[in-house]
Order: structure tokens, then sequence, then C-alpha cells
């Protein structure tokens, strides 16, 4: 067994002014809001869940965005209420958010 569970990076990314980039859109907010949240459950640590920042993930254009392994599946979302979706359904539930996920 890997020592996470779930290991979730959020791209924090940040680009000059006029480029599209994930922090213009709240991510480290948000990456904060996930972290509370998986604490809060007692979800964090080995064997549990770590929620990560991350530089560009190469998806800018699509942000904001985040992934979780070791499933693979991406995600774009908008606020809080996304976020915990993500987290009750795939993190806690196992069952990936599709209105949510982007394209492999």
């Amino acid at each position: 067994m890997s020592y996470f569970r779930r290991h979730v990076f959020f791209c924090c990314n940040q680009r000059p002014a006029g480029e599209a980039c994930c922090e213009n859109h709240g991510a480290s907010a948000l990456l904060a809001h996930a972290k509370a949240r998986i604490e809060a459950l007692g979800l964090k640590g080995k064997g549990a869940v770590r929620i990560n920042k991350a530089g560009c993930l190469g998806r800018c254009d699509e942000g904001p965005v985040l992934v979780v392994y070791p499933e693979g599946v991406w995600y774009t979302y908008l606020d809080e209420a996304d976020i915990d979706e993500i987290i009750d359904e795939h993190l806690v539930g196992g069952r990936p958010v599709e209105r949510l996920r982007l394209p492999d």
C-alpha cells in the first residue's frame, strides 16, 4: 500500500498579468479550504489523504485545476462547494465527480 491512500495536487501557479493561471481563480485559498476540511474529517496523514500545493501542472487554460492520485483524475472547480463535493464524493466515497472532471 502507498503511504497515502490518495494524493491531491492543487495547481497554485501565478503567471504574469494577462496570462491564464490557476492562482487568478483563488487556487491557494481553495487549497487551504481543502486542507482544513480533510483535517476536520480526520483524513489527514499516513494511510489517508495528502493535499499539496503544486507549481504549474500544465493545464492552466482549463484552470483552476487539481489532480487526484493514484487514479490520475483531473478536476476543475469554482468554489468551496465544488471542493467539498470532490472531497465527499471522490476522496471519501471513491466516486469521481463527473461534472467537474477534465478529460485525460
